[in-house]
């Protein structure tokens, strides 16, 4: 079995709905951050927030090469909907949730936890950087640092 790497998550939307950022910290089996991100979304949830957070690190970990993750968010809701324990009832977050999901399975090994904030300071700063500048921030950045990206308006 693959060493396994932590992805941590964050993701908050200033208003909610309003101005709305995700980031994520991917660390190595030895705890060494590997991949970092923020970004803006426009305007969002903080629930469509978090699952974007989700969805970008997951990628991320996939391009890296993970095999095995172990998610650590400090959204219940997103945690408790990914590993079955909540229905998805809004229908703007069953998109999200089903990829989430799908991205989950392609690992020989994935956990999503529920960690309080304190545990998810890292990720949580990506995501107020990527919306004080109201853009990308961090080396998971696809632009230029700040550039504008808006994935829900």
């Amino acid at each position: 079995m693959s060493e396994t790497f932590v992805l941590r998550t964050d993701g908050g939307a200033r208003g909610n709905p309003g101005p709305a950022g995700s980031g994520f910290v991917l660390e190595g089996p030895d705890g060494v951050v590997v991949r970092t991100g923020g970004r803006f979304l426009g305007h969002a949830t903080n629930n469509q927030a978090e699952y974007d957070a989700l969805l970008w690190g997951l990628e991320t970990a996939i391009e890296h090469g993970v095999r095995a993750i172990e998610v650590r968010a400090d959204s219940e809701l997103v945690v408790r909907q990914v590993n079955g324990h909540y229905r998805v009832k809004n229908v703007g977050l069953v998109p999200l949730h089903r990829k989430a999901c799908e991205l989950l399975g392609r690992f020989a090994s994935a956990k999503v936890v529920h960690v309080r904030r304190e545990e998810n300071t890292a990720a949580d700063e990506l995501a107020n950087a990527a919306m004080d500048c109201r853009g990308t921030v961090g080396d998971g950045a696809d632009s230029a640092p700040c550039g504008q990206s808006t994935l829900f308006g």
